[in-house]
């Protein structure tokens, strides 16, 4: 085999290309704004329970809640640092593409159609979700296929008008779907006795059966999932550097479950962890900040102010939640779940 002539300009490329990858990120255009501001706009719903919904005294709670404040937390310090902006399914992305919110966390599904011809990118599956129906017990439904001639009350612009209308065609069942405006009107619709069925993501009809049945033991909701719901933030493409981070946020979230990162513990192993992944997430070992323009307890930061992944599940949407959803899908991918990070390192 004949030697290859020397190319320093080949040479000179790859040392570039490898000083680039060690170069620390640069501020981007969110992050200087949001810094300036003091807080992290956060788009998110007008109130669904175990993802984003105030109290009475007007505090919010949820999985989409949660990651707002571990992103305040990482790039402001401070996971109270969240103004949260409800919106409407109508409204959430014309607020995003007016700039009007830095992020929207709003139990948002990922689809093509919008990945594509919006704007916008979408960071970290933060929950595996599928649309399913509730019905009264007293209709003695079993099944998606037995409602014909039923009518279906759910909300317009939303993946849930279309999903509805897809399976029935292809199923053969003649329904009819009622549409309204708002999520609240569309359930209180079906509960007032206007629809035999209310379609919507599996995690929101537990919700609404919990909290907003007069009596939730009347309801039950059908073993059919007919859609693929894999909800994600959102951010406007542009600004790479915030998107770095709204997409690493979530994911050192994972990691820390998976590495046995609690709120509680994460002090400790901080001063006392000798295991490169634990200190990597937790600001003791390898500063990865700097490559995403933080600092680097970014993630610590994170971690102290919601717990991990598995904290944020139980709390919000798990056992310990008034939704008790199983972990199911949205467990750790090493318990036979989806829930899989690419590796903070």
């Amino acid at each position: 085999m004949m030697n290859k002539p020397f190319r320093p300009a080949l040479l000179a490329g790859a040392c570039l290309a490898a000083l680039a990858f060690a170069a620390p990120a640069f501020a981007g255009k969110t992050l200087d704004a949001v810094k300036q501001r003091g807080t992290v706009k956060c788009g998110v719903t007008n109130g669904v329970a175990g993802f984003s919904a105030p109290d009475t005294q007007g505090n919010w709670s949820g999985l989409d809640v949660d990651t707002c404040r571990a992103i305040a937390a990482a790039v402001l310090g401070d996971g109270k640092k969240v103004d949260f902006v409800p919106l409407n399914s109508q409204q959430r992305f014309s607020a995003l593409q007016a700039g009007e919110i830095d992020i929207l966390a709003r139990n948002t599904t990922w689809t093509l159609t919008r990945d594509a011809s919006l704007g916008f990118n979408f960071t970290t599956i933060t929950y595996y979700d599928g649309q399913g129906f509730l019905v009264p017990k007293k209709l003695k439904v079993t099944s998606a296929k037995q409602l014909k001639n039923a009518t279906i009350c759910t909300q317009s612009g939303t993946t849930n008008e279309k999903n509805v209308s897809d399976y029935f065609r292809a199923q053969g069942i003649p329904v009819k779907t009622v549409v309204f405006e708002s999520f609240e009107a569309s359930f209180k619709a079906f509960f007032s006795g206007r629809c035999q069925a209310f379609t919507t993501d599996a995690s929101a009809l537990a919700g609404l059966r919990n909290k907003e049945a007069t009596n939730p033991d009347d309801y039950v909701i059908l073993p059919e999932l007919i859609s693929k719901e894999p909800l994600a933030p959102l951010v406007r493409r542009g600004d790479d550097e915030w998107f770095a981070i709204a997409k690493w946020v979530p994911n050192a979230l994972i990691e820390a479950e998976e590495f046995g990162i609690t709120q509680a513990n994460a002090d400790e192993l901080k001063a006392s962890s000798k295991d490169p992944a634990q200190q990597r997430l937790l600001g003791s070992g390898e500063d990865l900040g700097k490559l995403l323009g933080l600092d680097k307890d970014w993630s610590f930061r994170a971690i102290k102010a919601v717990g991990n992944y598995g904290e944020i599940f139980e709390r919000n949407v798990g056992p310990k939640s008034v939704l008790k959803l199983p972990r199911g899908s949205n467990n750790l991918w090493s318990k036979g779940g989806l829930i899989y990070a690419p590796p903070v390192r």
